[in-house]
Protein backbone atom coordinates (compact mmCIF):
# COMPACT_ATOMS: atom_id res chain seq x y z
CA UNK A 1 0.00 0.00 0.00
CA UNK A 2 0.91 3.33 -0.87
CA UNK A 3 0.96 4.43 3.11
CA UNK A 4 2.96 7.48 2.94
CA UNK A 5 0.58 9.09 0.20
CA UNK A 6 -2.00 8.49 2.17
CA UNK A 7 -0.69 9.72 5.53
CA UNK A 8 0.51 12.69 3.76
CA UNK A 9 -3.14 13.41 2.95
CA UNK A 10 -4.56 12.63 6.45
CA UNK A 11 -2.19 15.31 8.02
CA UNK A 12 -3.29 17.75 5.43
CA UNK A 13 -7.16 17.43 6.56
CA UNK A 14 -5.66 17.12 10.50
CA UNK A 15 -4.05 20.37 9.77
CA UNK A 16 -6.53 22.32 8.01
CA UNK A 17 -9.35 22.10 10.43
CA UNK A 18 -11.86 22.30 8.08
CA UNK A 19 -15.50 24.44 7.99
CA UNK A 20 -18.75 24.89 6.51
CA UNK A 21 -20.05 26.32 3.52
CA UNK A 22 -21.81 29.70 3.63
CA UNK A 23 -25.89 30.21 2.88
CA UNK A 24 -25.00 31.61 0.25
CA UNK A 25 -23.08 29.44 -1.63
CA UNK A 26 -23.97 26.89 -3.86
CA UNK A 27 -23.55 23.08 -2.65
CA UNK A 28 -23.26 19.96 -4.50
CA UNK A 29 -24.20 17.18 -1.95
CA UNK A 30 -21.86 14.34 -2.85
CA UNK A 31 -22.68 10.76 -0.62
CA UNK A 32 -19.78 8.42 -0.23
CA UNK A 33 -21.44 6.18 -2.65
CA UNK A 34 -21.79 8.81 -5.32
CA UNK A 35 -18.03 9.44 -4.62
CA UNK A 36 -16.63 6.19 -5.16
CA UNK A 37 -18.74 5.71 -8.21
CA UNK A 38 -17.15 8.84 -9.77
CA UNK A 39 -13.79 7.63 -8.68
CA UNK A 40 -14.15 4.19 -10.65
CA UNK A 41 -15.06 6.03 -13.54
CA UNK A 42 -12.55 9.08 -13.45
CA UNK A 43 -9.63 8.62 -12.34
CA UNK A 44 -6.98 8.55 -13.85
CA UNK A 45 -4.52 6.10 -11.91
CA UNK A 46 -7.51 3.52 -11.90
CA UNK A 47 -7.69 3.89 -16.28
CA UNK A 48 -4.12 3.04 -15.96
CA UNK A 49 -3.89 0.16 -14.09
CA UNK A 50 -6.61 -1.14 -16.39
CA UNK A 51 -4.53 -0.42 -19.53
CA UNK A 52 -1.69 -2.26 -17.98
CA UNK A 53 -3.94 -5.16 -17.09
CA UNK A 54 -4.56 -4.89 -21.19
CA UNK A 55 -0.87 -4.74 -21.82
CA UNK A 56 -0.66 -8.20 -19.81
CA UNK A 57 -3.42 -10.39 -21.74
CA UNK A 58 -1.76 -8.88 -25.07
CA UNK A 59 1.78 -10.25 -24.23
CA UNK A 60 0.15 -13.51 -23.15
CA UNK A 61 -1.64 -13.56 -26.12
CA UNK A 62 2.12 -13.41 -27.72
CA UNK A 63 3.45 -16.07 -25.97
CA UNK A 64 0.42 -18.29 -26.74
CA UNK A 65 1.35 -17.79 -30.25
CA UNK A 66 4.45 -20.29 -30.33
CA UNK A 67 2.13 -22.71 -29.79
CA UNK A 68 1.45 -22.22 -33.82
CA UNK A 69 2.83 -22.59 -37.12
CA UNK A 70 4.64 -19.89 -38.49
CA UNK A 71 4.12 -19.49 -42.36
CA UNK A 72 6.47 -16.99 -44.66
CA UNK A 73 6.89 -16.03 -48.07
CA UNK A 74 9.69 -14.79 -49.96
CA UNK A 75 10.40 -13.87 -53.52
CA UNK A 76 14.02 -12.74 -55.54
CA UNK A 77 15.25 -11.58 -58.50
CA UNK A 78 18.76 -12.39 -59.19
CA UNK A 79 21.30 -11.27 -61.98
CA UNK A 80 24.20 -13.10 -62.31
CA UNK A 81 27.60 -12.37 -64.03
CA UNK A 82 27.27 -15.51 -65.76
CA UNK A 83 24.96 -18.39 -66.20
CA UNK A 84 25.37 -21.55 -64.62
CA UNK A 85 26.45 -24.34 -66.88
CA UNK A 86 28.09 -27.83 -67.01
CA UNK A 87 30.87 -28.02 -69.71
CA UNK A 88 32.61 -31.29 -70.90
CA UNK A 89 35.53 -32.12 -73.59
CA UNK A 90 34.89 -34.22 -75.98
CA UNK A 91 38.36 -35.41 -76.15
CA UNK A 92 37.72 -38.17 -73.19
CA UNK A 93 35.06 -39.42 -75.59
CA UNK A 94 36.93 -39.39 -78.81
CA UNK A 95 40.36 -41.11 -77.85
CA UNK A 96 38.87 -44.31 -77.22
CA UNK A 97 37.23 -44.21 -80.16
CA UNK A 98 40.25 -43.59 -81.94
CA UNK A 99 41.43 -46.43 -79.98
CA UNK A 100 38.76 -48.73 -81.49
CA UNK A 101 39.24 -47.78 -85.08
CA UNK A 102 43.03 -48.30 -84.99
CA UNK A 103 42.33 -51.84 -83.65
CA UNK A 104 39.91 -52.07 -86.88
CA UNK A 105 41.65 -50.27 -89.16
CA UNK A 106 45.36 -50.33 -88.26
CA UNK A 107 46.34 -47.39 -91.44
CA UNK A 108 43.26 -45.59 -91.00
CA UNK A 109 44.04 -41.94 -91.05
CA UNK A 110 40.55 -40.30 -92.19
CA UNK A 111 38.84 -41.24 -89.06
CA UNK A 112 41.23 -40.67 -87.11
CA UNK A 113 41.20 -36.98 -88.18
CA UNK A 114 37.67 -36.59 -87.93
CA UNK A 115 37.66 -37.87 -84.52
CA UNK A 116 40.63 -35.60 -83.56
CA UNK A 117 38.70 -32.51 -85.25
CA UNK A 118 35.56 -33.49 -82.85
CA UNK A 119 37.80 -33.80 -79.45
CA UNK A 120 39.14 -30.24 -79.72
CA UNK A 121 35.47 -29.35 -79.66
CA UNK A 122 33.58 -29.08 -75.28
CA UNK A 123 29.94 -29.65 -75.06
CA UNK A 124 28.27 -27.12 -72.86
CA UNK A 125 24.88 -28.28 -70.66
CA UNK A 126 23.15 -24.98 -69.29
CA UNK A 127 21.85 -25.38 -65.78
CA UNK A 128 20.64 -22.33 -64.36
CA UNK A 129 19.99 -19.42 -66.72
CA UNK A 130 21.75 -15.86 -66.00
CA UNK A 131 18.89 -14.36 -64.53
CA UNK A 132 16.30 -16.10 -62.37
CA UNK A 133 13.30 -15.05 -60.72
CA UNK A 134 11.52 -17.17 -57.08
CA UNK A 135 8.57 -16.66 -54.72
CA UNK A 136 8.31 -19.30 -52.12
CA UNK A 137 5.95 -20.13 -49.49
CA UNK A 138 7.88 -22.25 -46.82
CA UNK A 139 6.02 -23.37 -42.93
CA UNK A 140 7.78 -24.26 -39.89
CA UNK A 141 5.53 -25.98 -37.05
CA UNK A 142 7.88 -26.57 -33.59
CA UNK A 143 6.40 -30.20 -32.17
CA UNK A 144 9.08 -30.70 -29.20
CA UNK A 145 10.62 -27.97 -27.32
CA UNK A 146 11.69 -29.49 -23.74
CA UNK A 147 8.58 -27.66 -22.38
CA UNK A 148 9.41 -24.01 -23.19
CA UNK A 149 6.28 -23.20 -24.70
CA UNK A 150 4.11 -24.89 -21.64
CA UNK A 151 6.04 -22.52 -18.90
CA UNK A 152 5.96 -19.94 -21.06
CA UNK A 153 2.25 -20.46 -21.47
CA UNK A 154 2.48 -20.33 -17.51
CA UNK A 155 4.40 -16.98 -17.39
CA UNK A 156 1.76 -15.15 -19.47
CA UNK A 157 -1.14 -16.18 -17.15
CA UNK A 158 0.99 -14.92 -14.18
CA UNK A 159 1.80 -11.57 -16.32
CA UNK A 160 -2.10 -11.38 -16.54
CA UNK A 161 -2.56 -12.16 -12.67
CA UNK A 162 -0.05 -9.86 -11.57
CA UNK A 163 -1.49 -7.00 -13.49
CA UNK A 164 -4.89 -7.75 -12.20
CA UNK A 165 -3.77 -7.82 -8.82
CA UNK A 166 -1.65 -4.88 -9.23
CA UNK A 167 -5.08 -3.10 -10.57
CA UNK A 168 -7.04 -4.28 -7.04
CA UNK A 169 -3.94 -2.85 -5.13
CA UNK A 170 -4.35 0.83 -7.14
CA UNK A 171 -8.03 0.41 -6.84
CA UNK A 172 -7.46 -0.13 -2.83
CA UNK A 173 -4.95 2.95 -2.20
CA UNK A 174 -7.63 5.22 -4.48
CA UNK A 175 -9.98 3.83 -1.98
CA UNK A 176 -7.93 4.67 0.77
CA UNK A 177 -7.59 8.48 -0.66
CA UNK A 178 -10.76 9.04 -1.14
CA UNK A 179 -12.07 7.89 2.23
CA UNK A 180 -9.46 9.77 3.94
CA UNK A 181 -10.41 12.57 1.67
CA UNK A 182 -14.22 12.78 2.08
CA UNK A 183 -13.85 11.60 5.41
CA UNK A 184 -11.52 14.93 5.57
CA UNK A 185 -13.56 17.34 4.45
CA UNK A 186 -16.53 15.56 6.60
CA UNK A 187 -15.03 16.89 9.46
CA UNK A 188 -13.84 20.05 8.50
CA UNK A 189 -17.49 20.83 7.51
CA UNK A 190 -18.41 19.70 10.61
CA UNK A 191 -15.74 20.71 13.10
CA UNK A 192 -17.15 24.24 11.18
CA UNK A 193 -20.45 23.87 12.03
CA UNK A 194 -18.78 23.64 15.86
CA UNK A 195 -16.61 26.94 15.33
CA UNK A 196 -19.45 28.73 13.87
CA UNK A 197 -22.30 27.39 17.12
CA UNK A 198 -19.67 28.86 19.03
CA UNK A 199 -18.78 31.90 17.35
CA UNK A 200 -22.78 32.53 17.46
CA UNK A 201 -23.31 31.29 21.25
CA UNK A 202 -20.11 34.33 22.18
CA UNK A 203 -21.74 36.72 20.24
CA UNK A 204 -24.92 36.31 21.72
CA UNK A 205 -22.85 36.34 24.90
CA UNK A 206 -21.30 39.70 24.20
CA UNK A 207 -24.72 40.96 23.27
CA UNK A 208 -25.75 40.89 26.74
CA UNK A 209 -22.88 41.81 28.38
CA UNK A 210 -23.23 45.01 26.40
CA UNK A 211 -26.61 45.72 27.81
CA UNK A 212 -25.67 44.74 31.22
CA UNK A 213 -22.42 46.98 31.03
CA UNK A 214 -25.47 49.58 29.94
CA UNK A 215 -27.26 48.74 33.34
CA UNK A 216 -24.28 49.10 35.27
CA UNK A 217 -24.53 45.17 35.88
CA UNK A 218 -20.85 44.59 34.86
CA UNK A 219 -17.81 46.30 34.70
CA UNK A 220 -15.81 47.36 30.78
CA UNK A 221 -13.57 44.94 31.39
CA UNK A 222 -15.83 42.02 31.39
CA UNK A 223 -17.67 43.16 28.16
CA UNK A 224 -14.07 43.72 26.26
CA UNK A 225 -13.36 40.15 27.49
CA UNK A 226 -16.80 39.25 25.34
CA UNK A 227 -16.32 40.94 22.64
CA UNK A 228 -12.45 39.90 22.63
CA UNK A 229 -13.32 36.49 22.71
CA UNK A 230 -16.11 37.10 19.84
CA UNK A 231 -13.80 38.42 17.49
CA UNK A 232 -11.64 35.37 18.15
CA UNK A 233 -14.24 33.13 17.64
CA UNK A 234 -15.30 35.01 14.14
CA UNK A 235 -11.41 34.87 13.21
CA UNK A 236 -11.11 31.16 13.43
CA UNK A 237 -14.21 30.42 11.28
CA UNK A 238 -13.06 32.77 8.97
CA UNK A 239 -9.53 31.51 8.88
CA UNK A 240 -11.60 27.71 8.22
CA UNK A 241 -13.26 28.93 5.71
CA UNK A 242 -10.25 30.21 3.67
CA UNK A 243 -8.90 26.80 4.19
CA UNK A 244 -11.92 25.11 3.21
CA UNK A 245 -10.79 25.76 -0.30
CA UNK A 246 -8.11 23.78 -0.34
CA UNK A 247 -9.90 20.49 0.84
CA UNK A 248 -12.62 20.96 -2.10
CA UNK A 249 -9.81 21.15 -4.67
CA UNK A 250 -8.06 18.39 -3.17
CA UNK A 251 -11.56 15.68 -3.33
CA UNK A 252 -12.42 17.73 -6.81
CA UNK A 253 -8.68 16.70 -8.13
CA UNK A 254 -8.94 13.09 -6.72
CA UNK A 255 -12.38 12.56 -8.70
CA UNK A 256 -11.26 14.51 -11.45
CA UNK A 257 -14.45 17.17 -10.87
CA UNK A 258 -14.10 20.54 -13.17
CA UNK A 259 -17.38 21.90 -11.28
CA UNK A 260 -17.36 25.59 -9.58
CA UNK A 261 -19.49 24.10 -6.77
CA UNK A 262 -19.14 23.51 -3.56
CA UNK A 263 -19.29 19.77 -2.46
CA UNK A 264 -20.91 19.28 0.58
CA UNK A 265 -20.22 16.28 2.48
CA UNK A 266 -23.77 14.00 2.84
CA UNK A 267 -22.41 10.30 4.63
CA UNK A 268 -21.32 11.15 8.39
CA UNK A 269 -18.51 10.13 10.04
CA UNK A 270 -18.89 6.52 12.25
CA UNK A 271 -17.42 4.30 14.64
CA UNK A 272 -18.27 0.64 15.39
CA UNK A 273 -17.17 -0.92 18.31
CA UNK A 274 -17.49 -4.68 16.59
CA UNK A 275 -14.42 -5.80 15.46
CA UNK A 276 -12.91 -8.80 14.94
CA UNK A 277 -10.02 -9.66 17.13
CA UNK A 278 -6.58 -8.38 16.18
CA UNK A 279 -5.32 -11.59 15.05
CA UNK A 280 -7.81 -12.75 12.49
CA UNK A 281 -7.25 -9.67 10.33
CA UNK A 282 -3.60 -11.08 10.51
CA UNK A 283 -4.28 -14.08 9.27
CA UNK A 284 -5.71 -12.28 6.08
CA UNK A 285 -2.52 -11.26 4.93
CA UNK A 286 -0.94 -14.49 3.76
CA UNK A 287 -3.68 -14.86 1.31
CA UNK A 288 -5.49 -11.09 0.93
CA UNK A 289 -2.65 -8.89 0.79
CA UNK A 290 -1.42 -7.27 -2.50
CA UNK A 291 2.22 -6.96 -1.66
CA UNK A 292 2.28 -10.58 -0.95
CA UNK A 293 -0.23 -11.82 -3.35
CA UNK A 294 2.59 -10.00 -6.20
CA UNK A 295 5.16 -11.74 -4.70
CA UNK A 296 3.63 -15.12 -4.83
CA UNK A 297 3.01 -14.75 -8.63
CA UNK A 298 6.81 -13.29 -9.36
CA UNK A 299 7.69 -16.71 -7.49
CA UNK A 300 5.69 -18.87 -9.52
CA UNK A 301 7.48 -16.69 -12.21
CA UNK A 302 10.72 -17.35 -11.29
CA UNK A 303 10.32 -21.34 -10.87
CA UNK A 304 8.84 -21.04 -14.76
CA UNK A 305 12.20 -19.22 -15.65
CA UNK A 306 13.92 -22.01 -14.04
CA UNK A 307 12.23 -24.99 -15.41
CA UNK A 308 12.81 -22.44 -19.56
CA UNK A 309 16.62 -22.91 -18.38
CA UNK A 310 16.56 -26.26 -17.89
CA UNK A 311 14.52 -27.42 -20.95
CA UNK A 312 17.56 -25.79 -23.18
CA UNK A 313 19.26 -28.71 -22.60
CA UNK A 314 17.14 -30.77 -24.93
CA UNK A 315 16.89 -30.18 -28.65
CA UNK A 316 13.82 -28.74 -30.42
CA UNK A 317 11.86 -30.10 -33.15
CA UNK A 318 10.59 -28.83 -36.10
CA UNK A 319 7.97 -30.03 -38.99
CA UNK A 320 9.07 -28.16 -41.97
CA UNK A 321 7.39 -26.98 -45.53
CA UNK A 322 8.37 -25.42 -48.71
CA UNK A 323 6.12 -24.96 -51.75
CA UNK A 324 8.05 -22.92 -54.80
CA UNK A 325 4.94 -20.58 -55.99
CA UNK A 326 6.83 -19.45 -59.20
CA UNK A 327 10.23 -19.94 -60.90
CA UNK A 328 11.80 -18.59 -63.92
CA UNK A 329 15.23 -19.79 -65.17
CA UNK A 330 15.68 -22.59 -62.52
CA UNK A 331 14.19 -26.16 -64.12
CA UNK A 332 12.34 -28.62 -62.08
CA UNK A 333 14.90 -31.34 -62.01
CA UNK A 334 17.87 -28.90 -60.81
CA UNK A 335 15.30 -27.50 -57.46
CA UNK A 336 12.03 -29.30 -56.89
CA UNK A 337 9.00 -27.18 -56.35
CA UNK A 338 7.41 -28.98 -52.99
CA UNK A 339 9.53 -30.35 -49.84
CA UNK A 340 8.90 -31.32 -46.32
CA UNK A 341 10.56 -32.68 -43.78
CA UNK A 342 11.51 -33.07 -40.15
CA UNK A 343 14.24 -31.55 -38.22
CA UNK A 344 15.79 -30.33 -35.11
CA UNK A 345 18.38 -28.64 -33.65
CA UNK A 346 20.93 -29.54 -30.31
CA UNK A 347 22.48 -26.63 -28.72
CA UNK A 348 25.48 -28.85 -27.32
CA UNK A 349 27.65 -25.84 -25.59
CA UNK A 350 26.53 -22.14 -25.30
CA UNK A 351 29.59 -20.63 -23.13
CA UNK A 352 27.35 -21.88 -19.92
CA UNK A 353 24.68 -19.57 -20.91
CA UNK A 354 22.26 -22.20 -19.54
CA UNK A 355 23.93 -22.34 -16.10
CA UNK A 356 23.63 -19.26 -15.74
CA UNK A 357 20.50 -18.38 -16.43
CA UNK A 358 19.62 -21.43 -14.50
CA UNK A 359 21.32 -19.74 -11.57
CA UNK A 360 19.95 -16.73 -11.77
CA UNK A 361 16.11 -18.01 -11.62
CA UNK A 362 16.91 -19.72 -8.51
CA UNK A 363 18.87 -16.94 -7.00
CA UNK A 364 15.45 -14.67 -7.89
CA UNK A 365 13.35 -17.35 -6.32
CA UNK A 366 15.07 -17.49 -3.42
CA UNK A 367 15.19 -13.96 -2.88
CA UNK A 368 11.39 -13.33 -3.54
CA UNK A 369 10.54 -16.61 -1.05
CA UNK A 370 12.89 -14.30 1.56
CA UNK A 371 10.82 -11.00 0.83
CA UNK A 372 7.34 -12.71 1.01
CA UNK A 373 8.34 -14.03 4.59
CA UNK A 374 9.60 -10.31 5.11
CA UNK A 375 6.63 -8.44 3.95
CA UNK A 376 4.44 -11.06 5.95
CA UNK A 377 6.03 -10.02 9.33
CA UNK A 378 6.27 -5.83 8.28
CA UNK A 379 2.33 -5.92 7.40
CA UNK A 380 1.75 -8.10 10.90
CA UNK A 381 3.09 -4.56 12.58
CA UNK A 382 1.44 -2.52 10.20
CA UNK A 383 -2.07 -4.13 11.82
CA UNK A 384 -0.91 -4.04 14.68
CA UNK A 385 -0.30 -0.17 13.99
CA UNK A 386 -4.15 0.94 12.12
CA UNK A 387 -5.64 -1.64 15.02
CA UNK A 388 -3.87 0.23 17.95
CA UNK A 389 -5.42 3.38 16.47
CA UNK A 390 -8.71 1.96 16.33
CA UNK A 391 -8.84 1.08 19.86
CA UNK A 392 -7.21 4.11 20.34
CA UNK A 393 -10.36 6.72 18.61
CA UNK A 394 -12.53 3.98 20.44
CA UNK A 395 -11.21 4.88 24.12
CA UNK A 396 -11.15 8.97 23.35
CA UNK A 397 -14.66 8.72 22.13
CA UNK A 398 -16.30 6.70 25.48
CA UNK A 399 -13.92 8.81 27.26
CA UNK A 400 -15.65 12.44 25.55
CA UNK A 401 -18.81 10.83 25.71
CA UNK A 402 -19.22 11.94 29.57
CA UNK A 403 -16.98 15.03 28.87
CA UNK A 404 -18.88 16.61 26.44
CA UNK A 405 -22.47 15.82 28.53
CA UNK A 406 -20.77 17.40 31.74
CA UNK A 407 -19.45 20.46 29.06
CA UNK A 408 -22.42 20.52 27.86
CA UNK A 409 -24.48 21.28 31.28
CA UNK A 410 -21.26 23.58 32.36
CA UNK A 411 -22.65 26.00 29.39
CA UNK A 412 -26.13 26.04 30.59
CA UNK A 413 -25.16 26.97 33.95
CA UNK A 414 -22.94 29.10 33.67
CA UNK A 415 -25.03 31.35 30.60
CA UNK A 416 -28.12 31.75 33.09
CA UNK A 417 -25.28 32.42 36.02
CA UNK A 418 -24.10 34.97 33.68
CA UNK A 419 -27.83 36.56 33.27
CA UNK A 420 -28.44 36.38 37.35
CA UNK A 421 -25.15 38.21 37.60
CA UNK A 422 -23.69 35.01 39.77
CA UNK A 423 -20.77 34.15 36.69
CA UNK A 424 -18.68 36.55 34.84
CA UNK A 425 -17.98 36.75 31.52
CA UNK A 426 -14.44 34.89 31.80
CA UNK A 427 -16.61 31.94 33.28
CA UNK A 428 -18.70 31.76 30.21
CA UNK A 429 -16.41 31.98 27.86
CA UNK A 430 -14.52 28.89 29.09
CA UNK A 431 -17.54 27.11 29.32
CA UNK A 432 -17.80 27.69 25.78
CA UNK A 433 -14.12 27.29 24.83
CA UNK A 434 -13.93 23.78 26.66
CA UNK A 435 -17.20 22.36 24.88
CA UNK A 436 -15.81 23.92 21.56
CA UNK A 437 -12.49 21.68 22.07
CA UNK A 438 -14.24 18.57 23.20
CA UNK A 439 -16.25 18.49 20.45
CA UNK A 440 -13.74 18.67 17.70
CA UNK A 441 -11.58 16.08 19.87
CA UNK A 442 -14.89 13.96 19.43
CA UNK A 443 -15.42 14.29 15.60
CA UNK A 444 -11.31 13.75 15.77
CA UNK A 445 -11.96 10.61 17.23
CA UNK A 446 -14.20 8.98 14.68
CA UNK A 447 -11.85 10.77 11.50
CA UNK A 448 -9.14 9.04 13.43
CA UNK A 449 -11.24 5.77 13.66
CA UNK A 450 -12.43 5.69 9.87
CA UNK A 451 -9.61 6.50 8.45
CA UNK A 452 -7.65 3.54 10.79
CA UNK A 453 -10.07 1.45 9.43
CA UNK A 454 -9.65 2.05 5.41
CA UNK A 455 -5.81 1.58 5.88
CA UNK A 456 -6.59 -1.72 8.43
CA UNK A 457 -8.65 -3.26 5.53
CA UNK A 458 -6.33 -2.41 2.81
CA UNK A 459 -4.00 -3.90 4.15
CA UNK A 460 -5.74 -6.84 4.57
CA UNK A 461 -7.05 -6.84 1.11
CA UNK A 462 -10.82 -6.38 2.02
CA UNK A 463 -11.29 -2.42 1.51
CA UNK A 464 -14.69 -3.26 0.00
CA UNK A 465 -15.67 -4.08 3.60
CA UNK A 466 -15.54 -0.66 4.87
CA UNK A 467 -19.21 0.10 3.68
CA UNK A 468 -20.92 -2.62 5.60
CA UNK A 469 -19.06 -1.76 9.01
CA UNK A 470 -20.40 1.96 8.44
CA UNK A 471 -23.90 0.94 7.50
CA UNK A 472 -23.71 -0.90 10.86
CA UNK A 473 -21.86 1.73 12.67
CA UNK A 474 -23.02 4.74 14.52
CA UNK A 475 -22.70 8.69 13.09
CA UNK A 476 -21.81 11.71 14.41
CA UNK A 477 -24.54 13.07 14.32
CA UNK A 478 -25.51 13.56 17.76
CA UNK A 479 -22.89 15.69 18.93
CA UNK A 480 -25.03 18.37 17.47
CA UNK A 481 -28.15 19.55 19.65
CA UNK A 482 -30.36 20.83 16.32
CA UNK A 483 -29.83 17.08 14.60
Amino acid sequence: MSNNIVAVYGMLFLSLLPFSLSAQDEKLELSLEQSMDLLHKENKSLKIAGKEVDIARNEHQKLNSFWYPSVNAGGAYVHMSNPMEVKQPLDQFTGPAKDFVHSILPNDELISSILDKIGTNTLTFPLVSQNLTTIDASVTWPVFTGGKRIYASKIGKAMVALAEVNRSQEDATQQTLLITTYFGLRLGQRVVDVKEETFLSLKTHYEQALKLEQNGMINRAERLFAQVSMDEAKRELESARKDLGVAQQALKALLSMESEKNIYTTTPLFINEILPPLQDFKDRIPSGNYLVNQLKLQEKMAHDELQIGRSAYVPNIALFGKQTLYSHGVDKYLMPRTMVGVGFTWNIFDGLNREKRIRQAKLTGQSLTLGKEKAVTDLEVGVDKFYSQIQNALDNVKALNTTMEMSEELVRIRKKSFQEGMATSTDVVDAEVMLSKVRVAFLMAYYQYDVALINLLAVCGTPESFQQYRLDGKTEHFIFQNE
